[in-house]
């Protein structure tokens, strides 16, 4: 599997416990998948994860009956492809209005009545990135890009992805092939897009992959032994983080010790840092020791039920 296609399985196996998250999730799917009128919904991509989250997302909202061609075994690049259509005409119409959409709205926007709140905005944005996105294997290259068939559509992404709270990301616009393409080039910005969208270890892979051709680039004596902290360190924080996610997913986060949960914010807050920082900012601060410790503990408790 490619860069891309792991960071959308990521994002996919991070399913919102909301519903209004899930509508939300699903609008962008919807407004930049094939199709979305009031008489025709089609969803075509290449990505079974994607192809799965869709079916499920808009059977579950709308209990719509959807017809599935699915690609030929051995097919590959454009030609691998799975197309999802809503059978039902009085189904198509009944979503493209509860979006608050119209039979005059030829060329959609992003309705901004969808969105009420900040974690709508980001479910919006995962299910945009789901549809339309793709990022580079960052030893190839720093890219992020959604690919939208109409400008101002675009636009209104670009404009959402600008507006994040949690993070500083402009997004640039370019005409391509027919397409517009809001993107992405600081890795700053695109690992810090990626933890806001859940892709936790897609950022880290980006950070640990910046953090390695820094190193190489300084080529010196201390490179082997750099390049071996930086490796431990993205290992074992994705490996923490995974934790820390799946007791969120559990509702056992909330049940941890004051002290666990203190050191478990830090890590998910700071991935890059290392124990012995993550334990300066402690009040009181801990020793390197005393981190990993808890962290350990978080591990453990996390995989108990696996």
């Amino acid at each position: 599997m490619s860069f891309s296609s792991d960071t959308k399985r990521e994002i996919c196996q991070k399913l919102s416990t909301r519903t209004p998250l899930q509508y939300s999730e699903l609008y962008a799917m919807l407004l930049l998948g094939r199709e979305f009128t009031s008489r025709s919904i089609i969803f075509k991509t290449e990505n079974e994860d994607v192809f799965s989250h869709f079916v499920f997302l808009i059977s579950r909202l709308f209990k719509a009956k959807c017809e599935v061609i699915a690609p030929l075994k051995g097919e590959s690049g454009r030609n691998r492809a799975f197309t999802v259509t809503v059978t039902s005409p009085e189904k198509c119409r009944k979503i493209f209005e509860q979006y608050g959409h119209e039979d005059r709205d030829v060329n959609l926007r992003v309705n901004r009545a969808n969105i009420d709140d900040e974690e709508e905005q980001r479910a919006f944005i995962r299910g945009a990135f789901l549809a339309c996105g793709s990022v580079t294997n960052p030893e190839k290259a720093y890219h992020l890009e959604f690919a939208v068939s109409h400008r101002n559509l675009c636009m209104d992404i670009c404009r959402l992805v600008d507006e994040i709270q949690d993070c500083d990301v402009s997004p640039k616009l370019l005409s391509r092939g027919g397409s517009y393409i809001g993107y992405i080039k600081d890795s700053e910005q695109i690992t810090d897009l990626l933890t806001y969208m859940g892709a936790v270890v897609a950022s880290m892979n980006v950070m640990g992959t910046k953090a390695l051709k820094q190193v190489r680039n300084t080529a010196n004596r201390r490179a082997n032994s750099e390049i071996a902290n930086l490796q431990k360190t993205a290992s074992a924080s994705a490996r923490q983080i995974k934790a820390i996610n799946k007791l969120k997913r559990d509702g056992r986060y909330n049940l941890l010790p004051e002290e666990l949960k203190m050191v478990a914010q830090l890590r998910y807050d700071y991935p890059e840092l290392t124990l012995r920082d993550l334990g300066a900012k402690l009040d009181p601060p801990i020793s390197r020791s005393g981190v990993n410790h808890r962290l350990e503990k978080i591990i453990r408790l996390a995989e108990e039920d696996e």
